[in-house]
């Protein structure tokens, strides 16, 4: 539905305007990438980039392409802001997380740059509220520098088989090892907990598995602690990418329909814990 508030005064004077007839496309990607209080947000044409962050060790980020709004104008190059991201998902489900049959909440985003607040208009059934919520001076965003020319191992997989293996492994590990080989045991997650091992295994020919491509075995483990957020994501998904690159950087890459249908992406990277020698496995 469109947002019948009328535009705001001095609306010329806006960076970024974003409007969604549907806040719950938006709401439900940030939640995917919510376990710190505080995100960036990274606007330019294409769309809206909002990143989290924790311990120089784990960075989400959030795609959310200009398609997904019905309205989508940034007009400068690039538009940059720290924002209170508990904050901004308390005022986007301000209407709540469900409504009635045939309503949802639309949104109409403001901001008109360095030091103004973010301005949000949001209307459900005729009602109207307004939410304003302060910047903050962005911080340096960490740059992994993982890029697909380094990536050695790659799988495509269907996220239901991730999450049973979630559900399945031993979580009083403090670690997550995981091994992508060309050979067996192809694709193997492994657990070190209060049970003693464990193994889960997939073979490169499974249904689970829509693309394989392997060139060199890596084992790598990774803190469960690190990987827990990545859940959100993980359960709001359909498929998942995960990556490896030369110095055992992982990259989990999920990709989420939304309720209209469109495809948005969140990504997890994370440093390895530590290497594993041939004299471990």
């Amino acid at each position: 539905m469109p947002l019948s508030t009328q535009a705001e005064t001095g609306e010329e004077q806006n960076v970024l305007v974003a409007t969604l007839d549907n806040v719950r496309n938006l709401s439900n990607i940030l939640k995917a990438i919510h376990f710190r209080d505080h995100a960036t947000c990274f606007a330019t044409t294409n769309g809206l980039k909002v990143t989290v962050e924790n311990a120089k060790c784990l960075q989400a980020n959030a795609f959310i392409q200009a398609g997904i709004f019905q309205e989508f104008v940034v007009q400068e190059e690039s538009v940059m802001f720290r924002i209170n991201l508990s904050v901004l998902l308390d005022c986007l489900t301000i209407f709540g997380t469900s409504s009635f049959p045939g309503t949802q909440a639309a949104l109409r985003m403001c901001y008109r740059g360095y030091g103004y607040p973010l301005t949000l208009f949001l209307e459900e059934a005729s009602v109207v509220t307004v939410c304003k919520i302060n910047t903050q001076e962005p911080e340096e965003i960490l740059d992994f520098d993982f890029c697909s020319t380094n990536v050695v191992n790659k799988i495509i997989l269907q996220s239901e088989g991730l999450r049973d293996a979630f559900s399945e492994l031993d979580m009083t590990s403090e670690v997550l090892q995981i091994t992508m080989s060309p050979d067996k045991p192809y694709f193997r997650l492994s657990t070190f907990g209060n049970a003693g091992s464990a193994h889960l295994d997939y073979p490169k020919d499974s249904d689970l598995i829509e693309a394989f491509h392997c060139n060199q075995t890596q084992t790598n483990r990774y803190k469960i602690a690190l990987l827990k957020p990545s859940i959100k994501a993980l359960a709001l998904s359909c498929k998942v990418s995960i990556r490896t690159d030369n110095r055992g950087f992982l990259s989990l890459q999920y990709m989420i329909r939304n309720e209209d249908g469109q495809i948005c992406f969140v990504e997890y990277y994370c440093c390895p814990d530590e290497d594993i020698t041939e004299g471990e496995l």
